[in-house]
């Protein structure tokens, strides 16, 4: 046994060793140093004239009797600031650079200068932008000859997927970004890790909302888009007049003597699908996209949520680097160590090299998308590193204030004050807590501030709570639910619970309080909540579900949704409701029931099955 440990541990030294490191706790981000380099002052931060002669090796008095000709009156000892510096070293005949040296705990910051030599190609990373209901993700379909799009809710796409195909012996990273006018965040998030953007525009329905805002985001990502004109097979379909729009918007297509090209497809037809992936490899090849794969990775979330069965669960794009098995990661604010890595098809992997998308297990927290990452050498540096960033992100958010409730805002928009409102944001994603936090914050006017003062993924839980209790803040669900326990608290507390599961209402019910013009308003009345504890088959029934009323009452007949570790999964009516082997009209908390779900048989052990009513409610 000792012989295999001799054997095996070394090979994994070895390899560690062959990767370079990022950054370094060892460097001090406020110690300052300057030299001389080949005629260049290089410097870090703030240095005397003293110093500053010194370094330049030009007598001290030289250099104060020049600053004092030109008005500046200043003594061995005086701190020079940029334009000082500036003014010296050209005087006495030197170029001069300033250089930022970035603490370990802010390794987003830091410039990585590869050695050219160590730079290999990498695949391209493609970003797939465009309108609602445009192809996107039928297209990634198509390219992938899967079915993914059937598994969007209302077929638009809420989550970011990151895929890899290999075409012609070289890979392409796919990235599908939400098409949703609400989701803008995601879609700016998408272009912010990408190579080249694919814009997907209907022939038939033209240049719309957020076609332009994925213009937009490419545009200022500096990135080359392609033009995907889908549905080339419909009836009414016109590509040309798409091409024509986009003028409008500075695209112009090589047939009208830009550098742009469009690529005409049917992504459900599957039509030219080929002829698009050759002119993404031509473009990647013209930008010559390298990496090194022999340093530690580092790279950018681009999905994160909490899975009942492994915990924190993270969708990673490698940008430079390469990622292995038992690297130690710090995430965001997060620690870990990856303890398993999986691709898009749910295969182990060792190895993740630059521009390959992976999902982990193994975090400590689950981090935000859109968060940075980076790997490291040592466990004990990596959380070193997580716990300075988890400390400065507490100080900041500690430091948000103000106060309201949702009946406030509706009084304060009829007086005209000026007030803050703190609002909650909780979600099934971080992805989709993020684009309901930047829609809501952008329906701030100049008499009524929005302060999203946290938006995360998860059920609402007693933290939510009390962190709304203490600063007066709603709490918005948005495809989330509370549990009991977490609802009582929240009405001893008086902390307002506002639930939906779509973002125009919720948006519009913010809108409308904000106009003092809330009209008596349908809220939704929980009956009562039932654990799942067996599950029965009956052929001519279905799936029954043995539960305990664990709070409230279950009425027979009343509307009803099935909540999964917190999300809903799930709403329509209970079919059937019985006590034994009777049929009742309703069963109380603490005695067990059978029931039956209107047209849904995908329950599980440990739902729950929540009864509500609409009542209505005045406001004002």
């Amino acid at each position: 046994m000792e012989k295999d440990n001799k054997k095996k541990y070394p090979k994994r030294e070895t390899e560690v060793s062959k990767r370079e490191t990022n950054v370094s706790t060892k460097v001090k981000a406020n110690r300052s140093r300057s030299k001389v380099n080949g005629g260049v002052f290089v410097y870090t931060g703030a240095i005397s004239a003293g110093e500053l002669a010194k370094t330049i090796n030009v007598p001290a008095g030289d250099i104060i009797k020049f600053l004092f000709l030109q008005g500046k009156m200043v003594t061995i000892n005086t701190v020079l600031d940029d334009e000082l510096i500036g003014l010296v070293c050209l005087e006495f005949g030197y170029d001069f650079q300033k250089k930022t040296i970035v603490a370990a705990e802010n390794f987003e910051n830091v410039e990585i200068n590869d050695d050219p030599s160590k730079l290999k190609p990498r695949p391209p990373v493609v970003t797939i932008m465009g309108h609602v209901d445009h192809g996107k993700t039928t297209l990634i379909d198509a390219i992938r000859n899967s079915r993914l799009v059937d598994d969007e809710f209302g077929g638009i796409s809420q989550q970011i997927g990151a895929y890899q195909k290999e075409i012609n012996g070289q890979k392409i990273t796919f990235i599908d970004t939400p098409g949703h006018e609400a989701f803008t965040q995601m879609r700016a998030r998408g272009a912010g890790v990408t190579d080249i953007v694919v814009l997907v525009v209907a022939a038939d329905d033209g240049v719309m909302p957020q076609t332009i805002e994925a213009i937009d985001h490419a545009k200022a990502a500096d990135v080359p888009i392609i033009v995907a004109i889908n549905k080339i097979d419909k009836f009414g379909s016109n590509p040309e007049k798409v091409k024509n729009a986009l003028l409008a918007h500075d695209v112009v297509c090589e047939e009208y003597g830009g550098e742009v090209i469009a690529v005409e497809i049917s992504a459900k037809k599957k039509i030219n699908i080929d002829g698009l992936l050759e002119n993404i490899l031509l473009v990647a090849e013209m930008r010559e996209l390298k990496a090194n794969p022999d340093r530690y990775a580092m790279g950018t979330v681009l999905e994160a949520k909490l899975d009942r069965r492994v915990g924190a669960k993270a969708t990673l794009l490698v940008q430079n680097g390469t990622l292995k098995e038992g690297d130690f990661l710090v995430v965001g604010t997060a620690f870990g160590k990856v303890r398993r890595m999986v691709n898009e098809y749910r295969k182990v992997l060792q190895v993740a090299p630059p521009s390959t998308p992976v999902s982990i297990i193994g975090l400590s927290e689950v981090p935000s998308a859109g968060d940075p990452f980076m790997a490291f050498a040592e466990e004990s540096e990596a959380k070193s590193i997580a716990s300075k960033r988890k400390l400065a992100k507490e100080t900041s958010e500690r430091s948000k204030t103000a106060t309201a409730s949702l009946k406030d805002l509706y009084n304060l928009a009829k007086e005209g004050e000026v007030q803050t409102v703190n609002i909650i944001v909780k979600a099934d994603s971080t992805g989709s807590a993020e684009a309901v936090k930047a829609s809501i914050e952008k329906l701030a006017t100049d008499k009524i501030k929005i302060n999203v003062i946290r938006a995360s993924s998860g059920a609402i839980t007693e933290s939510d709570v009390l962190l709304a209790g203490a600063s007066n803040a709603i709490i918005y669900g948005f495809n989330v639910r509370p549990n009991a326990v977490t609802r009582a608290r929240a009405e001893e507390d008086g902390v307002e619970i506002r639930l939906h599961r779509i973002i125009y209402s919720l948006i519009e019910e913010i809108q409308a309080a904000m106009k003092g013009m809330l009209a008596p308003t349908l809220v939704e009345k929980v009956l009562g909540q039932a654990e799942i504890r067996k599950l029965f088959k009956a052929s001519k029934i279905g799936t029954i579900a043995g539960c305990m009323v664990i709070e409230g009452v279950i009425k027979a007949h009343s509307d009803a949704r099935i909540i999964r570790d917190g999300i809903v999964v799930y709403e329509g009516k209970l079919a059937s409701l019985q006590r034994e082997k009777d049929a009742v009209k309703e069963v109380r908390s603490g005695f067990e029931c059978g029931m039956t779900i209107e047209n849904f048989n995908d329950i599980k052990e440990n739902d729950i099955i929540e009864c509500y009513q609409m009542v209505e409610q005045k406001n004002g």
